[in-house]
């Protein structure tokens, strides 16, 4: 299989590349006047958080374009880190706020560069011991751990790809070789893809189902109209789109877990 072949350029991963980008964009957009507590920023954590993985998804978008995939399974690992840094920030700022804890030290010095995040295993552990979103743990690790999970097998895809551990990975970021397998191994990817996709939004809207909400309520409120209570349940479009297009098609389980955990009026 050739990188110039129409089955590669046309391979249904990009559209959904493009898709996911855009979805991430709106939500940066969408999320940024949610003050998120336990930090001293005005504007939400999240919201920067969001638009570099909609850059990381475009990047991803452009190495595979050129037939690198080597290269995309380094930046899915980044995305992959991004998402876990994400659920984790924002269930330790709500494990750990308070009146007496108004600013948490562990988070607030990370978003100002001070001190690290713990590594990719402590945030793991930290999100599947939670009994906060042990609805979601239980449908994505059913194993009960990451140990032997299908996540951990895409993390070890990645680890494989970003250290050259096999020479075969090494191979597939050079677009002139022939690989037989290269469309099945792209296959691969888009599958990888949408689980870490899945992953971040099952945690995330569980934990904060208010970043679903339309805009129309805050909307009201900002041109001095007393909203209709209904409307701050009221999902935005953007937000149920990719629900229809992705989680309800492919994990209506999560999509049940986040509706039976909140008032917003997913279809």
């Amino acid at each position: 299989m050739q990188v110039n072949s129409k089955e590669y350029q046309e391979h249904a991963i990009f559209d959904e590349l493009t898709m996911n980008a855009k979805f991430y964009d709106s939500l940066s957009f969408s999320t940024m006047h949610w003050v998120t507590q336990g930090v001293s920023s005005l504007l939400n954590m999240d919201t920067y958080i969001f638009s570099s993985i909609q850059g990381t998804l475009e990047s991803i978008f452009d190495v595979l374009k050129r037939g690198r995939i080597n290269d995309g399974y380094a930046l899915l690992r980044k995305y992959y880190d991004s998402s876990i840094i994400n659920i984790y920030s924002n269930l330790y700022l709500e494990d750990h706020f308070s009146i007496d804890n108004f600013v948490v030290e562990k988070i607030e010095k990370w978003r100002r560069g001070t001190e690290s995040i713990p590594g990719f295993g402590t945030m793991s552990e930290y999100i599947l011991a939670s009994g906060k979103v042990k609805a979601i743990t239980q449908l994505l690790y059913q194993n009960g751990g990451f140990k032997n999970s299908g996540f951990e097998a895409i993390r070890q895809r990645c680890n494989d790809h970003t250290h050259y551990l096999y020479y075969n990975t090494l191979l597939l970021n050079d677009n002139r070789v022939y690989i037989n397998e290269r469309l099945k191994i792209l296959e691969r990817f888009r599958n990888d893809l949408r689980e870490i996709f899945i992953l971040h939004l099952g945690y995330l809207f569980y934990m904060n189902d208010h970043y679903m909400m339309s805009s129309d309520y805050m909307d009201c409120l900002e041109c001095g109209e007393k909203p209709d209570e209904e409307l701050q349940y009221q999902v935005a479009p953007f937000v149920q789109r990719i629900f229809d297009a992705v989680i309800e098609r492919y994990r209506p389980d999560i999509t049940k877990a986040i509706k039976d955990h909140s008032k917003m009026q997913l279809s």
